[in-house]
């Protein structure tokens, strides 16, 4: 029945390797499955070492082939678009896949999607930005700039944005004209193998993007060891990040990474309620909390506590949670067993810590949620910053609710965090408005809206958030190298030793 709704679906997925969906040289698979019912969606292939070494030999090999670096910008600008075009017309089964893999609420997947088309079109056309320079030198000399790419690229994404993480990674690494090697999340790689298929048929050369499955703890690290790749680019939690940048080191990689978050968000006593308080609600339950930008700290000031948390729990009780694929869906489904006990756990510390859960803090009750991985949307108040459910990130629909009196003290609560990802800011004197977002720590900033980002627009934070910046121009020269090239044009030889 299932396969029936969602055309995109096989039976089983294989690696793609060199053009080729291949079998893993062991033979074996594992099981994906829907986190909404928890049951098996499909058999992927399991990935060993021996195969993460044909994957790099083959992107050395495109790469030194020029297969794809050398094509004029032109051309590399169509195929991009052709992949986004390719999306487009695949819009509503993409979407469809991206929800039983993920749990995720469709309108949810819809955006992600959408952004991930758009995201391949922006790319299509900064492939044209890719330019070197000149700089004055003494006469008789010329000098040049040109970006090459950086070479054989290891992409990790994570499982809570399969599709557009993966997006993010590969479209800037194609439009640079590097050679890729993707490690889609164990618990979602539909997609992403989905994505790299298309990949191909759009005109991508074989070897240029290659997809490998399986453990992040076995091949992912043996990825970013493996000395035939020239850079990593990981999104995922912290404790992973600072593991891979170790290990990263030995063979002197280039690294970009984009990691946890526990994002504040302030709401002062003169901001727009209403706004305030649904662009909050949104802030935190969206892609049901399992984002690493998401505002999981929210701080209001003593003036309008009581009136906020008030209208925050009753904004939050519409909220409707039920079957992913449903547009009526706000809040989708847990993405596994092991981050449903996690985030229950953290609701249960809450309270020894002395805070209160005021709505939610449970699976939801009902038939529809029996099976698969579930929890209500859930509101902590009396909290206080120093509590370890408003310091380490909880990934899942929780929100800790934090009294503040002044400027100066919220300011010092929201950079008081090992975390600089993402911020908000509700107020409606400007003045304020940006001189609260030149102290905060975070790279994002969200000013009186709940929405984070846009094609174009740098996404990466600060501390151990990680370094680097996505989905924008700059994103580029992550994936390139500058060569500077300095030709002497003169008439006489150049001897500078006299002899």
């Amino acid at each position: 029945m299932l396969k029936e709704k969602v055309a995109l679906l096989k039976d089983e997925y294989k690696l793609l390797i060199n053009g080729e969906h291949v079998d893993s040289l062991s033979g074996e698979t594992f099981n994906t499955y829907n986190p909404a019912t928890g049951e098996i969606l499909t058999q992927v292939a399991k990935a060993t070492r021996q195969d993460v070494d044909k994957a790099v030999e083959a992107a050395q090999k495109a790469l030194d082939e020029g297969k794809w670096a050398r094509w004029p910008a032109v051309r590399r600008g169509q195929v991009l678009n052709r992949i986004a075009s390719i999306m487009r017309e695949r819009f509503d089964d993409l979407v469809k896949l991206e929800v039983v893999n993920s749990g995720k609420a469709l309108s949810a997947a819809k955006g992600q999607v959408m952004q991930a088309i758009e995201d391949f079109e922006m790319y299509a056309g900064a492939v044209y930005t890719l330019s070197g320079s000149t700089k004055p030198v003494p006469k008789g000399f010329f000098h040049y700039t040109k970006k090459e790419p950086v070479g054989v690229c290891a992409q990790i994404v994570p499982w809570n944005y399969p599709l557009m993480m993966a997006a993010w990674k590969l479209a800037p690494a194609l439009a640079a004209g590097c050679t890729i090697i993707l490690k889609p999340a164990s618990l979602t790689p539909i997609t992403a193998l989905t994505l790299a298929d298309i990949c191909l048929e759009a005109g991508v050369p074989a070897g240029v993007v290659n997809v490998i499955t399986g453990s992040g703890a076995d091949i992912g690290s043996y990825l970013v060891e493996h000395p035939g790749v020239d850079k990593v680019a990981f999104t995922g939690e912290t404790t992973t990040g600072k593991d891979i940048m170790a290990k990263a080191s030995e063979t002197l990689k280039r690294v970009t990474l984009e990691l946890g978050g526990k994002s504040p968000n302030i709401v002062f006593e003169d901001a727009d309620l209403e706004s305030a308080v649904v662009g909050s609600v949104f802030g935190i339950y969206y892609n049901t909390g399992q984002s690493c930008e998401a505002r999981s700290r929210l701080f209001v000031h003593e003036s309008i506590y009581e009136e906020f948390v008030e209208k925050f729990i009753e904004k939050t009780k519409q909220l409707k949670l039920g079957d992913p694929l449903s547009p009526e869906t706000h809040v989708g489904a847990i993405i596994s067993a092991g981050q449903l006990d996690t985030i229950h756990s953290y609701v249960e510390l809450a309270k020894e810590e002395g805070a209160q859960v005021a709505l939610g803090g449970q699976r939801p009750k009902g038939a529809e949620f029996e099976n698969g991985y579930w929890y209500q949307p859930t509101v902590i108040v009396d909290a206080t910053n120093d509590m370890r459910v408003a310091r380490e990130e909880i990934f899942g629909p929780v929100v800790v609710i934090i009294k503040f009196s002044d400027e100066k003290e919220v300011v010092h609560q929201a950079n008081d965090s090992i975390y600089g990802l993402a911020a908000a800011v509700w107020t409606q004197n400007h003045s304020r408005a940006h001189r609260i977002t030149e102290q905060l720590k975070a790279g994002i900033i969200m000013v009186n809206n709940p929405i984070s980002t846009f094609p174009g627009l740098p996404f990466g934070g600060y501390k151990q958030s990680g370094f680097g910046r996505e989905l924008a121009i700059e994103s580029l020269d992550l994936y390139t190298e500058t060569k500077s090239v300095v030709s002497y044009v003169g008439s006489k030889s150049i001897n500078p030793f006299g002899i």
